[in-house]
């Protein structure tokens, strides 16, 4: 798992209409090439009668599933775009399809690669993006008089409680960034005076949306 990315935050979409020709732009989040084109083979369906279903997606921890494609635009003008507007928002697991159906007006090389890529950047403002943090999952295991002060500082602090456990102790699971554990585990041995157990769980992502950049 990265500790960090960046990825839409799940499934949005929007038109726009350049000379007449209309652009609809349909943006998801995706997690495997197969759900990529998944999404891409479902927009063709759904709009079977459109001029054009141009799509391109970025997917993996490594980026190492790219495809761009223009379905019969010249080449170039219609996937590349697209994909450069998802590598230039630094985005992963990302799939978009842009669908035209064409109005008459031909624009040219350079106002395709413009309309295509404008019509990307309205479909991710749309949708919005997220930053996914990797957190460790850290459990601890207290007697019940710790409950109230012990979740009053986490609180205070900003960390998240995940869930709670309740047998003849309670166990809390508090999520961490990876690679911060320690200065976690410091403070509730220093709140509990020692008495806290601490286990380290799993990993989980946590989302946080951030404003769009055109």
């Amino acid at each position: 798992m990265l500790d960090f990315y960046v990825t839409v935050n799940g499934y949005g979409d929007a038109e726009i209409e350049i000379q007449k020709s209309r652009f609809i732009s349909y943006v998801k989040r995706v997690e495997t090439e197969a759900a990529a084109t998944a999404f891409i083979e479902e927009i063709k369906k759904k709009h079977w009668n459109a001029t054009h279903n141009c799509s391109a997606y970025v997917v993996g921890e490594n980026d190492q599933y790219q495809k761009a494609d223009d379905d019969g635009e010249p080449s170039g003008t219609a996937g590349k775009p697209i994909l450069e507007i998802i590598k230039k928002n630094q985005l992963k697991d990302t799939v978009i399809v842009v669908t035209r159906y064409f109005g008459g007006i031909k624009l040219g090389a350079g106002g395709l690669i413009r309309a295509y890529g404008k019509s990307a950047s309205a479909g991710l403002k749309a949708v919005g993006t997220t930053e996914r943090q990797n957190h460790t999952c850290i459990e601890v295991t207290i007697d019940y008089t710790f409950i109230g002060m012990l979740e009053n500082q986490l609180r205070m602090q900003g960390y998240r409680i995940e869930d709670k456990q309740f047998t003849d102790k309670i166990t809390l699971i508090v999520l961490e960034k990876v690679g911060q554990e320690e200065i976690l585990e410091k403070k509730i041995m220093d709140w509990t005076a020692g008495q806290a157990i601490l286990n380290r769980g799993g990993q989980m992502y946590v989302d946080t949306p951030i404003s769009f950049q055109e």
